[in-house]
């Protein structure tokens, strides 16, 4: 009961303190991504270090830095990325100390975090960034909530065993009815193309929470950190965020 509070109360303050970051943008939506993404790098690298792999935990907090300076100098992260795989490479060859398991972890988690995470920061100040947060608490809540009542079908049994089928279809139609809805109030159309969207990106952040799991799980960790009471760590709570927001960063560049 003590933790449902922990969860409950904690859950309602980083919703308020999410609600004022995007509406207010700009530099402090940035430096709240920004943070978010050096501690997300911190909780995987310790993950990563329980499977006796070292990342180069240096470069890949100076790459957050990098990443996200960029949005000022309008400077094309793809050569940010370019540049980090580089020096990852000189340090391997140059350090014996290093292996490739090592350089190639830590690039995996620079995409997989501060590089994916910067997409919220590229729709800042449109309708369209809300879109990633109705997609993903969307899947969350009702995957829970079908899940808990009618679930019968395990999903991934070895990964996440309270997860089901019905329990994913129902995270796939929450996602779908809070974004339409929210499309349909602000005018967002077409409205089939958003409900491919909501579909598309309900199974890819599901399929992020499922990765999270299991690299939880061969980690031999329970959850990333406890720096969110009642939650865990920041990959917790940003496991489908981190998937769903490149998808919907994209998909409205081309295709709305």
């Amino acid at each position: 009961m003590e933790n449902l509070k922990k969860r409950v109360l904690s859950g309602i303050i980083g919703l308020s303190f999410l609600i004022l970051v995007i509406l207010k943008g700009g530099t402090l939506l940035n430096i709240s991504l920004l943070i978010i993404s050096i501690i997300g790098l911190r909780e995987i690298f310790k993950a990563l270090i329980n499977l006796s792999i070292k990342p180069i935990e240096w470069v890949g907090f100076l790459s957050c830095f990098f990443i996200y300076l960029s949005i000022y100098l309008d400077f094309n992260n793809n050569m940010t990325m370019i540049l980090i795989a580089l020096i990852l490479l000189i340090l391997y060859v140059v350090n014996d100390k290093i292996h490739f398991i090592d350089i190639t972890s830590t690039f995996f988690s620079i995409i997989y975090i501060p590089y994916m995470m910067i997409n919220i920061s590229y729709l800042g100040n449109t309708k369209y960034i809300w879109m990633i947060f109705t997609i993903a608490f969307g899947t969350d809540t009702f995957a829970y909530l079908v899940g808990s009542t009618m679930g019968k079908h395990k999903l991934s049994p070895k990964l996440s065993p309270k997860k089901s089928v019905e329990g994913a279809i129902g995270g796939i139609i929450g996602s779908l009815i809070t974004t339409l809805i929210y499309s349909y109030y602000f005018a967002i159309k077409p409205l089939w193309l958003i409900a491919l969207l909501a579909i598309i990106a309900s199974m890819l952040a599901q399929i992020g929470d499922l990765a999270a799991s299991k690299l939880k799980r061969e980690a031999g960790i329970k959850d990333y950190g406890n720096i969110i009471p009642g939650h865990g760590g920041i990959l917790d709570r940003f496991d489908s965020i981190i998937f769903v927001a490149p998808i919907v960063f994209y998909f409205t560049k081309f295709f709305l």
